[in-house]
């Protein structure tokens, strides 16, 4: 089951800041002016073995000048709507605030986890100053700094325990789940019905029809699993409706609870910097893959080259991960829909995929020595040894070598290569470390 955080507060109290630690990134644009933050960010976080999403929102305002404020507002609301977690930012060098006020007002009424977390806490003495805001009847308030980390341990302690307390069991659980995304109309819902041969999902030439993410039980042809019908998902500029942030953040939860995602692309439009942004966050969630180009019928000329140099077209703008099934569809002409679904479950078959360490280091072990890693300031390396780790979402090899800190990407790509010249790990991501043996 996904987890999502969200990050509230009235403007300038370090939301962002806090937003690039958790995710260790610098996506958001961190600014001393207030009000730098508008559209809701949204990156991935781990801490001990738990990931979640977090959604950094911009800055609680009322009666301001910003023409921005309704819309800001707007987005903090759907934010704490859709979040399991909400981590409620003040600041405690400038202390209580009326806008601090009125989110705390809004934060009480909310029957989920809510951590007031005081920030800034830049020096030791300035945590006493956080006792004031237990006023806001919200508990005890945890004390941070954002800019250089001290307390962030202790809080994303509390924070996975929370989602540990407040899960139930997925009643979806058990079986496979198969998450259908992409830009709106390109055919997913149409795909959906001729697969189930009804009309279970309403199907227009209106983008966004769907609004919410769907879940069907699909039992035929020998196959038992989930298809989650999903709605589109758009760049941030198209996105302007209400109902429509609740379809992004529910196609990113969808995606996150799926174990394969079919990933639609239109034939007629080609693969589009859209398509490129969903398949990169099926990458960082660590999904199954298959990419189903649909409206094939509309392309004039259906020859096999055809669709040997659009396949060459796709693989080459998803690299350097290219190893996933293709699969050219037509949802009106029925066209190969149901080898969507045989390549679906070829793709789950290899997520579970376990390779006995015998047979690991039997074949490794000869390549390593004929082809080593480059030696580094004259030190040589040598790999004695690998394993797979077991019960892991996906395939993680573990290289033990001598001087593990020394080998390089390069060196990790030819090893994976190599797994997956061997051994059918088609669609699914392979991850590769290397630790002192």
């Amino acid at each position: 089951m996904s987890n999502i955080v969200a990050i509230v507060g009235r403007p300038n109290v370090g939301k962002s800041t806090f937003f690039n630690r958790l995710t260790k990134s610098r996506h958001a644009i961190v600014n001393e002016q207030a009000g730098t933050t508008r559209d809701r960010q949204y990156g991935k976080s781990d801490w001990n073995g738990c990931d979640f999403s977090v959604i950094d929102t911009g800055g609680w305002v009322v009666s301001s000048s910003d023409i921005f404020e309704d819309e800001i507002k707007r987005q903090v609301q759907l934010a704490i709507d859709e979040a399991d977690v909400i981590l409620f930012l003040v600041d405690v060098q400038n202390g209580i605030t009326d806008l601090d006020q009125e989110v705390a007002d809004i934060l009480r009424r909310i029957n989920k986890p809510v951590f007031l977390i005081a920030n800034k806490v830049d020096t030791y003495d300035l945590q006493y100053d956080a006792v004031e805001f237990y006023r806001f009847g919200l508990g005890q308030p945890y004390v941070i700094s954002a800019i250089n980390g001290l307390g962030t341990g202790d809080l994303l302690d509390k924070i996975v325990e929370s989602f540990r307390k407040n899960s139930q069991k997925d009643e979806l659980e058990n079986l496979p789940r198969i998450a259908f995304v992409g830009r709106p109309n390109v055919g997913k819902s149409s795909i959906i019905n001729t697969l189930l041969d009804e009309q279970r999902t309403i199907v227009t030439e209106i983008a966004g029809t769907t609004r919410d993410s769907i879940y069907i039980r699909f039992n035929k042809f020998g196959h038992d699993f989930y298809i989650i019908d999903t709605a589109g998902i758009r760049k941030k500029a198209k996105v302007s409706e209400d109902l429509e942030y609740f379809s992004v953040v529910r196609s990113i939860r969808a995606i996150e609870n799926a174990d394969v995602c079919v990933l639609m692309i239109d034939a007629t439009r080609g693969i589009e910097s859209q398509d490129l942004n969903i398949f990169s966050l099926i990458q960082k969630n660590r999904k199954g893959l298959v990419v189903c180009v649909n409206k094939w019928d509309l392309i004039a000329e259906k020859t096999n080259k055809d669709i040997k140099q659009f396949e060459n077209i796709i693989r080459q703008r998803l690299a350097p991960f290219s190893d996933f099934p293709i699969v050219f569809t037509s949802a009106i002409e029925r066209q190969r829909v149901l080898k969507v679904i045989d390549m679906v479950s070829n793709v789950y078959e290899n997520k579970q995929r376990k390779v006995p360490t015998a047979k690991l280091n039997d074949f490794f072990l000869p390549l390593i020595e004929n082809y080593p890693p480059p030696a580094l300031k004259g030190k040589y390396i040598k790999i004695k040894y690998v394993t797979q780790l077991p019960d892991t979402q996906v395939p993680v090899f573990i290289f033990f070598a001598n001087l593990p800190q020394y080998i390089k990407d390069p060196y990790s790509r030819f090893l994976e290569n190599k797994l997956r010249q061997n051994w059918n790990f088609s669609g699914t991501p392979v991850q590769i470390f290397f630790r002192q043996k």
